[in-house]
């Protein structure tokens, strides 16, 4: 399953280069509407129905068995931080702006009101959106952690190595985009091999050794030199990036059958999941910032040129090292005890 991800997302950057070079860039979109479509239609075909529920059973579980308040009360409070993040993203003096300021304070509020909403819903056994007692397991957190950090570097990576190969190398989005094919080929080949070792190897030696090369393909695009070839480092970090990513995807959905009761671990992988796509927004806003900031203060006079670009561009590419480091830290302390994660138990 996790092989399929590095090969549509190789797809989807190839035919993203063919669309935006010939027909425009907008059918990328009408794709992945036309493919969701399609997806929505064979889900509702073939995934299996409960055929004990009747009408008014499935009713009932709608509105009783979701935590519609906490749902509300975490997508606003995401909402307004997303808002405020993106705002400040092109010019740091907003965040002095009195609507961004209330916004701010506001999500945070509502987060607290989150936090003690979903205590209380657990303390009457009630559904919670996300029960508080999922973050007392040192595992689960330090896990979600670092696929925080590692979605978030992975993310930075590609934007701003396309950007690097477009904004800096002025090549044609084509020729980006087939520069991005060792990165499925290597998210492939990771998932591959950590499915044929997870059940032999423990869990955070993988976890290690998987981060490792993400974070040298980010130092690598750090000092990389717009002048080298293809070959002497892009493509090495390329190939390098999705490793950790990858690595950690297998792992984690291992370690959250394994930690969890059956009945918890449909909110234990959809807060996994939550907290990836989290990561993976602010990540990309708040390198944004960065890169505008190093952009912004470079010698350069015109702030558009090659050079100034590369500049803000270094220091995304220094955020992302930092972040995947944090990881490997986190990993190192958090998952040293979870031992082998693809063993059946019977």
């Amino acid at each position: 399953m996790g092989g399929s991800q590095p090969l549509g997302f190789g797809l989807g950057l190839i035919l993203g280069g063919i669309f935006a070079s010939t027909i425009g860039w907008q059918w990328g979109f009408y794709t992945a509407a036309i493919t969701n479509l399609v997806m929505f239609v064979l889900s509702a075909w073939q995934l299996p129905r409960n055929l004990q529920d009747t009408s008014q059973d499935w009713w009932h579980r709608l509105i009783n068995d979701i935590d519609w308040v906490g749902a509300i009360l975490a997508s606003v409070a995401l909402a307004m931080l997303s808002y405020v993040i993106t705002a400040i993203t092109g010019s740091p003096s907003a965040m002095r702006q009195p609507t961004n300021i209330c916004l701010l304070i506001l999500s945070f509020a509502l987060f607290l009101a989150f936090v003690v909403w979903v205590g209380r819903q657990e303390r009457i056994g009630r559904p919670a959106l996300i029960p508080n007692s999922l973050w007392r397991h040192k595992v689960f957190s330090c896990t979600c952690i670092c696929v925080f950090c590692i979605w978030a570097s992975f993310n930075i990576f590609e934007q701003y190595l396309n950007f690097f190969f477009q904004e800096v190398q002025k090549i044609s989005p084509l020729g980006a985009a087939i520069r991005f094919i060792p990165a499925p080929i290597s998210g492939a080949l990771t998932n591959v091999v950590v499915g044929f070792i997870v059940h032999r190897v423990r869990g955070d030696w993988i976890v290690i050794s998987t981060s490792i090369p993400t974070v040298v393909a980010s130092v690598l695009m750090a000092i990389a030199d717009p002048k080298w070839s293809y070959w002497a480092c892009a493509f090495v970090a390329n190939f390098f990036n999705p490793i950790g990513a990858d690595g950690i995807f297998t792992v984690s959905n291992l370690l959250i059958t394994s930690m969890f009761p059956p009945k918890t671990q449909g909110v234990a992988g959809g807060v996994f999941n939550t907290v990836s796509q989290t990561g993976k927004n602010v990540g990309l806003a708040l390198s944004a910032l960065i890169a505008n900031k190093v952009t912004a203060h470079s010698p350069s006079v015109d702030k558009h040129s090659p050079d100034a670009l590369l500049a803000g561009y270094r220091a995304a590419f220094w955020f992302c090292a930092g972040l995947t480091g944090v990881s490997l830290c986190i990993s190192i302390w958090g998952l040293r005890n979870i031992g082998k994660v693809g063993q059946k138990k019977d």
